[in-house]
């Protein structure tokens, strides 16, 4: 008991002697939003695309052979012998390509039309090795034959038609606006002084920049990385493809909202190496085959019904 009578006291000593202990300053900290990694203001036009060429007519199909009996020789023989379709799609645009986050798998429109070519190949869907590749890095993983072909929102246009052989369209998007609601923004005129957000190696920022007067543009590497920075403010919009946007919205309908007429048409096809035309024949005459037995249809309704009521598969044009 006198133990503690003598501690008691010498604390009181000491408190007397030192003061009170001061409260702890309040430090205020604003907290700063990064911008996703490789974001960046775009000064410079991207390249735009020319219109020297009917951008939508492919290569005319040959014959179709079966699944498992390819021609000796040809592309198709020896993606036969390797036993794995290498198809480059992507991960990041939903309703097209993205990853379940429940399952880890890759899914979508492209995704699903990959497998149907892995099919027409091999006559199994999943004998096809899906690699994400990135807007930016389509032509090169083409050109250095890391994968066989590419299946990821791939525009036609002329100036690409000239490094990569395109099938013909297998969908045909429009390019459009998504904002936050009450924003003003409801056209493309009202981008004027607004800060927007595109992927860098896409169409759209060319349309973008096209624009006059020209919006405050700035390029990313994923599509998620455009919802992100309209999240936190530091872009007012988005603009691409319809189907990408509406990918986007299903992600936010509460603050994003779709808006304006459409700034252009963006025809995607299956994107082959040039030299391996043999392959791009093959790829229109199972096009065709989807288109009508009904595939292309099926996939639509399991991928993109929630978009809009089916708009029927493009028709093919072909040249010689």
């Amino acid at each position: 008991m006198k133990v503690r009578i003598a501690v008691a006291l010498v604390v009181l000593a000491l408190t007397s002697a030192c003061g009170s202990p001061e409260a702890p300053q309040a430090v205020t900290v604003t907290p700063v939003n990064a911008m996703p990694g490789g974001a960046e203001e775009i000064g410079t036009a991207p390249a735009a695309g020319n219109a020297d060429c009917d951008r939508e007519a492919s290569l005319r199909p040959g014959p179709q052979p079966a699944p498992g009996a390819m021609p000796p020789g040809s592309t198709m023989a020896n993606i036969l012998a390797r036993g794995r379709l290498i198809v480059g799609v992507d991960q990041s645009t939903n309703l097209f390509g993205s990853r379940n986050p429940a399952t880890g798998q890759l899914e979508g429109f492209d995704v699903d039309l990959a497998r149907e070519l892995a099919r027409s190949i091999f006559g199994d869907p999943n004998r096809v090795d899906l690699r994400v590749v990135t807007a930016a890095q389509r032509e090169t993983a083409l050109q250095e034959g890391q994968v066989d072909m590419v299946v990821r929102t791939y525009s036609i246009t002329c100036d690409r038609k000239k490094k990569v052989a395109f099938s013909t369209p297998y969908y045909i998007a429009k390019q459009r606006i998504l904002a936050t609601k009450n924003s003003g923004i409801r056209t493309a005129a009202d981008l004027s002084g607004k800060r927007v957000c595109a992927v860098k190696g896409t169409t759209s920022l060319a349309a973008l920049f096209a624009l006059d007067p020209r919006p405050t543009l700035y390029g990313v590497g994923q599509w998620t990385d455009c919802l992100v920075m309209v999240q936190q403010g530091q872009v007012d919009a988005i603009s691409t493809d319809d189907v990408v946007l509406s990918g986007l919205l299903a992600q936010d309908r509460r603050n994003l909202e779709l808006v304006g007429a459409s700034i252009g048409d963006e025809p995607y096809g299956v994107g082959v190496k040039l030299e391996n035309q043999d392959l791009v024949r093959f790829v229109n005459g199972a096009l065709d085959q989807m288109r009508e037995d009904g595939t292309w249809e099926r996939l639509y309704q399991a991928n993109l019904q929630q978009i809009a009521p089916s708009p029927g598969p493009p028709t093919a044009r072909y040249q010689d």
